[in-house]
C-alpha cells in the first residue's frame, strides 16, 4: 500500500509540474561551442514582410545564452550568432534547446523541444543543396565569361539549361516537402519559396488544403487570401470576360475571341522586361498565327502616345486595348495583375490553359498545343 501511495504521489507531482509549465512564452536555451570573440546573440522574428531583431542577450563565459519571449502565434524565428543564422519555429510553451559549434563550417546545429524546427532544418538542407549547385553553375559561367573578356551567348546556352534544371529539381523537391508537411508551418515557409507565377496552381491547391489551419498566424492567412484572389484567374478556370478601349478608340472585347486560342498579354511601354520579351512574342505570333494563335495586348500605360509609340517601335501587329489606368484599371484588377509582363492563354472553350509563360517556355507551349489536331 505504501508503494502505491508513493507511486501516486510521484504521478500527481509530475502532473503538477507539467501543468505549471509556463505557456505564456517560449524559451530558447543555447550553447555555442568555440565562440571565439562572439559576445552577443540575437533573436529575430520573421513576419510576412520583414525579418526584424526582437531581442538580444550576452553570451556567458561558457558559451551559454537564454531567451524568453511571448509569441502571439507559432512563427518562424532566427538566431543570429555573428555571421551565422539558424532557423527555428516556436510557440508559447516550447522549451527549446539549441547547440552549435562556430568552428563547424557547415553551420550544423541541433535543436530539441520543437518538432517544426526539425522540419525547417530539413527544408533548409534542400534549399542549401540546390543553392550550392546553382552557385557552382553561376561561378563557372562567370569565370569562363571573364576568360573570354565578354558575355557569350554560346556559354549562356550551355549553362542556362543547367541552371533551369536545377531550379526545376529544387521546386519539385520543395513541392514534395510541402505535400509531406501540410500540417507544419515548415511546409508553409517552404511553399512561399516557390515562384508564384510558375507554381500558382499548386499553391492555390495548397492554400485550399490549409484553410482552417494556423488561423492566428497572419502570414499564413495573408497567403490564403492572396491565393483565393488568384484562384478565379488561375489555370483551369474560365477566363472572365471584359471590354476595354482599343488603340483606335473602339471597344475591344474578350468575347470577340470566343472559339479561338488567344493570349491576353499585359504589358506597358515603360516596362523594360516587357519590351525585352516583345521580340519573342512577335516571333511566336508570326510562327503560330496561321495555326489559330491570337494575341490581345492590354497596356498598363497611362499616356496613349507612349502606348502607340511602343506598339509601332516593337512592331506589335495584333489587337490592343487599355484602360490607361496602370495597375488600377478594371481589366488589370479583374485579372489580379500585380506585375508585368503577365499573360493568360485561353483555349477555344474559354478556359485559362497557361499563365505567365515567356521566352522558350512560350514557344514550347505553342509547339505542343498546335501540334495536336485542332
Amino acid at each position: 500500500m505504501k508503494n502505491r501511495i508513493i507511486a501516486s504521489g510521484i504521478f500527481l507531482l509530475s502532473v503538477f509540474l507539467f501543468s505549471c509549465k509556463d505557456k505564456s512564452a517560449f524559451t530558447i536555451s543555447g550553447t555555442i561551442k568555440n565562440p571565439s570573440s562572439l559576445k552577443i546573440v540575437y533573436l529575430l522574428e520573421a513576419d510576412s514582410s520583414q525579418v526584424k531583431v526582437i531581442d538580444s542577450t550576452t553570451l556567458s563565459e561558457d558559451g551559454k545564452f537564454k531567451f524568453k519571449h511571448e509569441a502571439p502565434y507559432a512563427n518562424l524565428y532566427k538566431l543570429r550568432t555573428g555571421e551565422s543564422i539558424y532557423d527555428l519555429i516556436a510557440k508559447n510553451g516550447d522549451d527549446i534547446e539549441f547547440t552549435t559549434d562556430l568552428k563547424d563550417n557547415t553551420h550544423a546545429y541541433t535543436i530539441t523541444g520543437s518538432d517544426d524546427s526539425d522540419k525547417i532544418k530539413e527544408f533548409n538542407r534542400i534549399s542549401n543543396l540546390y543553392g550550392e549547385k546553382n552557385n557552382k553553375v553561376v561561378t563557372e559561367y562567370q569565370e569562363k565569361s571573364q576568360a573570354l573578356g565578354k558575355q557569350s551567348d554560346s556559354l549562356l546556352k550551355i549553362y542556362m539549361p543547367i541552371f533551369q534544371k536545377n531550379m526545376g529539381d529544387y521546386s519539385n523537391a520543395v513541392l514534395k516537402f510541402v505535400n509531406d508537411n501540410k500540417n507544419s508551418l515548415a511546409g508553409f515557409y517552404a511553399a512561399t519559396s516557390l515562384d508564384v507565377f510558375k507554381y500558382e496552381p499548386q499553391l492555390v491547391a495548397y492554400a485550399d488544403e490549409i484553410k482552417g489551419s494556423f488561423q492566428t498566424n497572419p502570414g499564413v492567412q495573408q497567403f490564403i487570401k492572396q491565393m483565393e484572389r488568384a484562384k478565379p484567374v488561375s489555370i483551369g478556370h474560365k477566363a472572365p470576360d471584359f471590354t476595354t478601349a482599343g488603340i483606335d478608340g473602339k471597344p475591344v472585347k474578350l468575347a470577340d475571341y470566343k472559339g479561338k486560342y488567344v493570349m491576353i498579354d499585359f504589358w506597358a511601354s515603360w516596362c523594360m522586361p516587357c519590351r525585352q520579351e516583345n521580340p519573342n512574342v512577335v516571333k511566336q505570333y508570326n510562327a503560330f498565327k496561321s495555326k489559330g494563335f491570337n494575341i490581345l495586348g492590354i497596356s498598363l500605360d497611362k499616356e496613349k502616345k507612349d502606348w502607340q509609340k511602343a506598339i509601332n517601335d516593337d512592331k506589335l501587329t495584333w489587337a490592343h486595348g487599355s484602360d490607361l489606368k496602370g495597375f488600377e484599371g478594371p481589366t488589370e484588377e479583374l485579372y489580379h495583375v500585380e506585375a508585368i509582363p503577365s499573360n493568360f492563354i485561353i483555349d477555344p472553350q474559354g478556359n485559362i490553359v497557361a499563365k505567365n509563360i515567356t521566352g522558350a517556355d512560350l514557344e514550347a507551349f505553342l509547339n505542343k498545343t498546335f501540334s495536336k489536331p485542332q
